[in-house]
């Protein structure tokens, strides 16, 4: 990797004018945290001049604006719990007819500043008798279910890295987690957001009222979107009454019991809030048995909880699997272990993949290939996987199995050196036109996270 370029103090000054010193960070003073962050999101001939921590919308307009103006592009990001997911971040040549108004401001043409969302973290407006909510895209996750849950409420999303992952980042990736069976993703609980365009001026999509659908296609266009079309600066979501009682059925065994219980399970009348197919690596990391698994979260009032889970555990007697419930400490434990399991590593070796197959397909992916950790929510066919190592051949190998079974791999997380072997989309299909034309009529000079999404946008 090349050496990161540093801002001269004349430059220092041109961005404190916008945030302030303590709102700049450039890169030799950005302390260890920062550094291995970024240095895992970008390209290793890519330099970082700095990291931009802008405190309102005005100020993080400012900034892009600044960026805009210059030969910079902008690494976008929360506190940088996703940072590394997509491709590596890489700026294109500069444009050969293109002019600058102004003096180029940071230091080294084909630099890129980092621009970090998490200090616009206060919440706008909860309100009550509505179910919305609507909050700086900085906020944490956490902090915001903490608000929610003194009213007895919350925003029916379990993403990674809870603790320190960020609203603005949540939506970018689209990340529901395993509560989309019940409550489906991002997209549909997005009722509202403001964001800052690639020259700096500030736009809106939606509003608080829940069958607002002014700019429906413009937010479902941002979530998912991994901040390039847009440095998103506010959100509006859709919450949820708490449930009163919980509970979760574990079910255990081999593929053709597994796959007829969730058969079942998925045609029945039965609503649970939540069914994920486990791989045997991962159950025996959970401390859930051996062999494959089905768990089944039922949250409602406490007599349907109990009703419901019995019905399922009549279906798991039947076909002669292993089955018990986890009663509410115990399941909150495990919801809890279960996606720290998958996401978090104390390396950054660990490679973390998103799938999708056909939800009938599920249970056989498991069991056909060679996956140590798996994960897949059993009514929409999408997943994740883990590998403490593999190949790129590896990976292939999967993504082909999953094309074949109509669905798809996409490489999260993973050693750099990994990345630069392959596709890490691996999208080839028709719309990636359409999805080029998007990006050039949002940022048409391609500095919002360049090269992080499908097909180098």
């Amino acid at each position: 990797m090349k050496s990161i370029s540093a801002v001269n103090l004349a430059q220092i000054q041109e961005l404190e004018s916008i945030v302030g010193t303590a709102g700049i960070s450039c890169w030799q003073d950005a302390g260890a945290f920062w550094q291995e962050k970024l240095k895992s999101a970008i390209a290793p001939d890519t330099d970082i001049d700095c990291i931009v921590f802008p405190h309102t919308q005005a100020e993080l307009a400012a900034v892009v604006a600044c960026a805009s103006r210059n030969p910079a592009g902008i690494l976008i990001c929360g506190n940088g719990s996703k940072i590394n997911w997509g491709g590596l971040v890489k700026l294109d040549p500069p444009h050969p007819a293109r002019e600058l108004s102004e003096p180029p401001l940071f230091s080294s043409v084909g630099a890129i500043v980092a621009v970090s969302t998490g200090r616009l973290n206060r919440l706008i407006e909860h309100a009550v008798g509505d179910l919305t909510v609507t909050a700086e895209a900085g906020m944490k996750f956490a902090d915001l279910q903490q608000i929610l849950a003194a009213s007895g409420q919350f925003l029916a999303i379990d993403p990674a890295y809870p603790q320190h992952a960020t609203l603005g980042g949540i939506v970018a990736a689209a990340d529901a987690g395993s509560l989309r069976h019940r409550y489906r993703g991002v997209r549909d609980l997005l009722l509202g957001i403001s964001f800052v365009r690639s020259d700096g001026k500030i736009a809106s999509s939606g509003g608080r009222v829940v069958k607002n659908v002014a700019g429906y296609d413009l937010m479902k266009l941002f979530a998912g979107s991994y901040g390039t079309l847009g440095v998103i600066s506010q959100v509006t979501f859709r919450v949820y009454p708490l449930p009163v009682a919980s509970a979760t059925v574990v079910l255990i065994g081999e593929t053709d019991a597994l796959a007829q219980a969730t058969q079942i399970l998925l045609s029945s009348a039965l609503t649970p809030t939540a069914v994920d197919l486990l791989s045997p690596d991962l159950v025996a990391k959970l401390g859930l048995g051996k062999g494959k698994g089905l768990i089944v979260r039922f949250q409602s009032i406490a007599a349907s909880v109990k009703a419901q889970s019995t019905r399922l555990l009549e279906v798991g007697e039947k076909l002669g699997l292993p089955a018990n419930i986890c009663g509410e400490n115990d399941e909150n434990q495990l919801w809890q272990t279960l996606p720290e399991t998958i996401w978090n590593s104390a390396q950054n070796s660990a490679i973390i993949c998103k799938i999708g197959v056909r939800p009938s397909e599920s249970v056989k992916l498991i069991d056909e290939l060679p996956i140590q950790d798996a994960l897949i929510h059993a009514g929409s066919g999408l997943g994740v996987l883990r590998f403490e190592t593999a190949t790129a051949e590896t990976l292939l190998q999967v993504r082909r199995s999953c094309e074949a079974k109509g669905g798809f791999l996409t490489v999260l997380a993973a050693p750099i050196a990994l990345k630069q072997e392959l596709d890490v989309w691996g999208y080839t299909g028709s719309a990636i036109a359409l999805m080029q034309r998007i990006k050039q009529q949002f940022d048409p000079e391609n500095i919002l996270n360049p090269h992080r999404f499908v097909g180098g946008i």
